[in-house]
């Protein structure tokens, strides 16, 4: 099995080379919005977008034209990259699977989000690495990265430049692991919450900075756009939201890592976050209720990373042989674990209850857990009866609904 990993390592870039570094981005950042616009003009004439190979024949001319002869000093491939990117964006903008993709909008400098990115022609040697038309750079070296490096990303974020080497490892198939299985329950005031009573505690790292990170960006909303010192406090909003990015991102991982380690299945609730993060605001006409309240909570919810830590515990799963099920997560807090009973109502500051019927008291976080972990038990076994029906002649049973 071939897995790829992604390793980042910052930049020891002087200011000759982080002018070259930026003279390369700001290249890239030309020929894309150059291209988006004149797709943008072929879009209102309804002639339809160009394919990448009409875009690579046009930077050709532009290479040629005197005016730009400022793109050869950059890389050909990074620019072509570039080009393959703008294409991809837009097939994903006409794609209907992909009803969330947006129309590709303009690069802008002043973001400070640049990147470009070389498929073939870098080397690595140790602790430097060597980009075309560039030349030979230093960077921190924080792990030794496995495998054939493929391609080197180059971004900028949060005023420092990062290279992403993307490597190609071959390892063996992973022996299949359907046990232990274990459910979790995500949550607010306790991150996850497993269906064998291990709990986990939110980092909530935007909370532990929103005050200061408050007065930064007021601070900033009162400086000159574009001024020297607009820019300065930019950069300190822009390190203080990498803090608190960083440390969410460190936690899930180290969250993830552990489960996969640990078990074969992971079961999670399937949790639309989008709508469960929607404004309460309302309109003119209908005005919202508990307004405040629910912006406070939609922080929360956007605060823990569910869907970044799904992401992450599917990946690693796979690669360690394991699975991770999605299941509904409707009325799993409420629900029974031991008897099946459902209570009618069940206000989310009650955290234990006592079932009526069979009089077991419960965790609520606890016993949710325990009924999504049931839940990805009926999926599995649903799954063994459709296969073990597909080998028989005619199928005894249709396949169960999970």
């Amino acid at each position: 099995m071939i897995i790829r990993k992604g390793y980042v390592f910052r930049l020891k870039s002087d200011a000759a080379t982080e002018s070259r570094i930026r003279q390369t981005a700001g290249s890239c950042r030309f020929v894309c919005n150059r291209t988006l616009a004149i797709q943008n003009e072929r879009m209102d004439q309804h002639v339809g977008v160009q394919s990448y190979d009409a875009m690579c024949k046009a930077l050709v001319t532009w290479k040629n034209d005197p005016e730009m002869a400022f793109l050869k000093e950059t890389h050909s491939q990074v620019l072509q990259q570039k080009l393959k990117d703008l294409r991809r964006a837009f097939d994903d903008f006409f794609d209907p699977k992909q009803p969330l993709k947006k129309h590709p909008v303009f690069k802008k400098k002043i973001d400070g989000r640049d990147s470009f990115r070389y498929p073939h022609g870098f080397k690595i040697d140790n602790r430097r690495i060597f980009l075309p038309k560039i030349g030979w750079v230093g960077f921190f070296k924080s792990r030794e990265i496995e495998g054939t490096p493929k391609n080197v990303t180059v971004r900028q974020h949060a005023g420092h430049w990062y290279i992403a080497v993307q490597a190609e490892i071959e390892v063996a198939d992973p022996v299949v692991r359907l046990s232990p299985l274990v459910g979790g329950d995500l949550g607010i005031a306790r991150f996850l919450t497993l269906s064998d009573g291990t709990k986990y505690k939110p980092l909530n790292s935007f909370r532990r900075l929103e005050k200061k990170l408050a007065i930064e960006q007021r601070r900033l909303s009162r400086k000159v756009k574009k001024s020297a010192n607009w820019k300065k406090q930019k950069a300190r909003v822009a390190r203080l939201n990498a803090t608190i990015a960083n440390a969410r991102h460190d936690y899930l991982h180290k969250v993830s890592t552990t489960l996969a380690k640990n078990h074969g299945v992971v079961v999670l609730e399937d949790l639309t976050i989008k709508n469960m993060t929607a404004s309460a605001a309302g309109t003119i006409e209908n005005p919202g209720k508990n307004v405040k309240q629910k912006s406070g909570l939609n922080k929360s919810i956007l605060d823990q990373g569910w869907g970044m830590f799904g992401w992450m515990t599917g990946y690693k799963l796979a690669w360690s042989g394991g699975r991770l099920i999605f299941v509904n997560p409707r009325n799993t807090s409420k629900t029974c674990s031991v008897c099946g009973h459902i209570m009618s109502k069940m206000p989310m500051s009650c955290r234990e209850w006592q079932c009526p019927i069979c009089g077991t008291w419960h965790d609520r976080d606890i016993n949710a857990a325990q009924n999504v972990e049931a839940a990805g038990q009926v999926v599995l076994a649903c799954e063994s009866n459709q296969i073990a029906g597909r080998k028989q002649e005619p199928p005894v049973a249709a396949p169960c609904a999970a």
